[in-house]
């Protein structure tokens, strides 16, 4: 998995919206790659410059417009408790990504020409 760099974003990216659900786009995909390296769901707000609150939003909303959760916490103890992606969220994360990569492949041409009406501004 990549690692998250703030602002780096690819020309082109993708949002699934799929019956009536914004289930995932390139902000949550990031969240979640983040969160399955650092094992935190705050470390990976504080990561992403972004607040606690706002990362539990995402988590929440990603987990409720699946089948099964993406993002599984556990409680502190011993180990300090901890959060990781499901297989669900690999599995997610990994097709969500491949989507990614195969729209950026068969879009490219496109995205050089289109880039040419584009006003650019410093």
């Amino acid at each position: 998995m990549a690692s998250y760099t703030k602002g780096h974003r690819p020309d082109s990216f993708i949002r699934v919206h799929l019956l009536r659900v914004n289930a995932i786009g390139p902000g949550k995909a990031d969240l979640l790659e983040v969160i399955a390296e650092t094992g935190s769901i705050a470390a990976a707000a504080r990561r992403m410059r972004m607040s606690y609150r706002r990362a539990w939003s995402l988590v929440q909303a990603m987990n409720g417009a699946f089948r099964a959760p993406l993002v599984e916490t556990m409680k502190g103890g011993s180990s300090g408790g901890g959060t990781a992606l499901t297989a669900t969220g690999k599995e997610v994360l990994k097709q969500y990504r491949d989507m990614e990569s195969r729209a950026a492949d068969v879009i490219a041409e496109d995205v050089v020409e289109f880039k040419k009406l584009i006003r650019h501004t410093s």
